[in-house]
């Protein structure tokens, strides 16, 4: 059985390939039970734990499911907040086929879901980028969005600014332009792709500062009492989720709106598998505001793991 590490999976995986398999994987039927979202208490570092259990069967003849540690402390460890590993197997025999680092593999499908959804939704004019968060998967978005836009700025606002600066100069040479900002409001107005990856629980995108024609891509804010938009942002947008079934219950960037009645689920315009069918239609003019909330899907670790082991078999 055969091991991918981070390495492995970087060598293999391209945003190009990535994005067009998860475009066609959202247009198939899989096998996908609800996963399973265990908070548990955290004693050393006072707060709580996550673990995720992701199955998924594909059409084909494959199965897989992701286990997966959430522990938001691990910073001060210098650590990865996401720990764990993705299980392959055969299911017709149950033969076990290969086990990839769940992190890296995470990192790539989040932001290759993410880009896909941009793809459909933001303005094909667009230029400039901002990424708000500076964790391991901020990197792998930034590349993402700039696989299906010509992103020629790019603003990075972060917690902490050395860690901002840092990643602005590990991508200083890919665009005309980096720019590392105190707020990210300072750079909201200025850019037309904004990207969110955080742990924040406060809102960090306000709509007052929002102009016509902006994507809002939201990967962060993964627990239903955290948000990275506050109400504003909801009512000047388009919403867009990659899961129906999950983002209203499991994001507070939805589930907070949902339960205030400042939003409903039919005013949700659809989600990726209606998308990708064109079932629904994306952005509709320029000058609209579109949202796309991102939790996570186990469609989309099955789909970049299959594009994993065949490329390599």
């Amino acid at each position: 059985m055969k091991f991918y590490s981070s390495t492995d999976i970087d060598s293999v995986l391209d945003y190009n390939s990535l994005v067009e398999a998860l475009r066609t994987g959202f247009t198939k039927p899989y096998t996908i039970p609800p996963r399973v979202h265990l908070d548990y208490d955290n004693p050393e570092d006072e707060n709580q734990n996550t673990l995720l259990l992701m199955p998924a069967v594909s059409c084909g003849n494959l199965a897989g499911v992701k286990i997966v540690n959430v522990a938001l402390k691990n910073s001060i460890r210098d650590l990865p907040s996401i720990q764990g590993i993705y299980y392959l197997l055969n299911a017709i025999t149950g033969e076990p086929l290969a086990i990839f680092d769940a992190k890296s593999l995470t990192n790539w499908r989040t932001a290759a879901a993410s880009a896909l959804a941009a793809d459909i939704l933001a303005s094909k004019n667009a230029s400039k980028l901002l990424m708000i968060g500076t964790g391991s998967l901020a990197p792998y978005l930034i590349d993402a969005h700039a696989s299906v836009r010509s992103i020629k700025e790019l603003f990075i606002y972060g917690r902490t600014r050395e860690k901002a600066q840092a990643l602005a100069e590990s991508k200083k040479d890919q665009f005309e332009k980096v720019t590392v900002v105190d707020q990210p409001a300072d750079a909201i107005p200025q850019v037309d792709i904004i990207s969110a990856a955080t742990f924040s629980t406060e809102p960090l995108i306000h709509g007052e500062f929002l102009k016509s024609g902006q994507h809002i891509d939201l990967v962060g804010a993964f627990k239903p009492t955290s948000r990275e938009s506050d109400d504003d942002v909801i009512k000047k947008s388009s919403v867009f989720v990659d899961t129906l079934e999950m983002a209203p219950k499991e994001s507070g960037d939805i589930a907070i709106p949902l339960k205030s009645g400042l939003l409903s689920l039919s005013d949700i315009w659809g989600d990726l598998f209606q998308l990708c069918k064109k079932e629904v239609k994306g952005r509709t003019d320029e000058n609209e505001i579109t949202l796309f909330k991102s939790v996570g899907h186990a469609l989309e670790d099955l789909v970049a793991a299959e594009l994993i082991y065949h490329s390599t078999k």
